[in-house]
């Protein structure tokens, strides 16, 4: 089917997507570059030296006024007020039930803005929610078509980003921290932070200027394109989750593994779920898996234990740094010990398999 009939949304890099050859799919309602040279070509180009990655396609939002700090609060389920100016934050907007609406980062911007960034999927069910529980004095809107945002990851990241702005970030910024930069005139938010487990910078800017800051960059050599194939494969190596797969609204943090996320010193939105859940505890977790050889379940796969079903699989590949299949699952919680074999099947392909803790891949 032609790509203009499935009436896709297109990055402002779209065209150097073109020119560098990518294969080009569908994703969340984008037209979005899969590969260039090859998925475990550029997954190793991640883990050994540097991938550029196209994520214009994130959501952006802004909530601001002197009552925002407050509305956060209740609104995420991590800490807010202590989070300083130049500093931002991986938390969740839960539901009622605790479910999770969406994971983001929060940054604080200023004294009382702040800036989210969400998945694309869900940037107007999120500003929705945000608009239905904040108070007449914030001010909450989506600045996504206007917001450039480009991936820099890898252990060359920060020779890059001093080759190209001069600026030595690797001593200036902390994990989870940002700063302002000048790329060539243009104003840059450069954040530390990441989805693939490496030293790696998120970059924000004026989306009209994307072609000028992708070039700057692919002008490093060591600098290469990396396209959404290998994004996934090292985010599953890490056990990140991916939203819509291994998280969603039928599932809390403690479900998936993610407490660590979760501030119980406060009172927010999904509160009184999460403490029902502590007292009584979880009946499935999320965890990862490790196949016995190249070959990796799906989304759907049964996960079985001693002829028994015990759970699905909700991610899953080949994880070009274990050359083995790997993914994550949820799994009844009295049977998710690490270590533990299982089978995973569709009930055709039978795959044996060990439960993992994560990051499943460990240098």
């Amino acid at each position: 089917m032609p790509e203009r009939d499935l009436n896709l949304k297109r990055t402002p890099l779209y065209e150097e997507h073109l020119k560098l050859g990518a294969k080009i799919v569908p994703f969340s309602g984008w037209s979005m570059p899969l590969q260039y040279t090859g998925i475990i070509d550029e997954h190793f180009q991640t883990r050994e030296k540097v991938g550029l990655f196209d994520i214009c396609h994130m959501g952006e939002l802004v909530v601001e006024g002197r009552a925002a700090e407050n509305d956060l609060e209740k609104l995420l389920s991590c800490s807010i007020k202590d989070i300083a100016q130049g500093k931002c934050r991986y938390g969740f907007l839960l539901n009622g039930s605790g479910g999770i609406i969406d994971d983001l980062i929060v940054f604080r911007t200023g004294e009382e803005t702040f800036m989210l960034v969400v998945n694309s999927a869900t940037t107007q069910k999120d500003l929705d929610w945000i608009l239905q529980n904040i108070s007449s004095e914030t001010k909450a809107r989506d600045i996504s078509e206007e917001t450039a945002k480009i991936d820099l990851q890898g252990p060359g990241s920060s020779s890059v980003i001093k080759q190209v702005t001069g600026y030595d970030e690797e001593t200036k910024l902390k994990r989870f921290s940002f700063d302002e930069i000048s790329l060539e005139g243009i104003k840059i938010l450069l954040s530390r932070t990441g989805y693939t487990g490496e030293a790696g910078y998120e970059l924000f800017f004026d989306a009209p200027m994307a072609p000028r800051v992708w070039q700057a960059l692919l002008s490093c050599e060591e600098a290469k394109p990396i396209g959404l194939g290998a994004r996934d494969t090292l985010r599953m190596e890490m056990g990140y989750s991916l939203y819509g797969n291994d998280i969603d609204e039928t599932r809390s943090p403690l479900e998936a593994s993610l407490s660590a996320f979760v501030c119980m010193e406060k009172d927010f939105i999904g509160k009184t779920a999460l403490i029902k859940q502590l007292e009584e505890g979880v009946e499935q977790v999320l965890k990862g898996f490790i196949c016995e050889g190249r070959r990796s379940a799906r989304k759907g796969f049964s996960v079985i234990i001693k002829g028994q079903t015990i759970g699905k699989v909700t991610s899953g590949g080949f994880s070009p740094s274990m050359q083995k299949g790997i993914g994550l699952c949820y799994l009844d919680a009295e049977s998710s010990n690490a270590g533990t074999e299982i089978l995973l099947t569709d009930g055709k392909i039978e795959i044996k398999a060990v439960i993992s803790d994560m990051p499943i891949y460990k240098r």
